[in-house]
């Protein structure tokens, strides 16, 4: 069984867009939507590699 990238990619910027939207205003939370636009912007290009650790740091932001 393969695993499909792209939905598990799509399921994770949901997961952290939605842990970005309860977080505080903060340096946190605009350290963290600087790392999700550039996992848009990867997601955009289909680099998928680039995308999850652009969400992995922004998920370690709101850390």
């Amino acid at each position: 069984m393969t695993m499909n990238i792209s939905n598990t990619t799509a399921e994770k910027m949901k997961s952290v867009k939605a842990a970005w939207d309860k977080a505080p205003d903060g340096a946190k939370k605009d350290a963290a939507l600087t790392h999700y636009k550039a996992a848009e912007k990867a997601q955009t290009a289909k680099n998928d590699a680039e995308c999850m650790k652009a969400l992995d740091e922004a998920t370690n932001a709101l850390a």
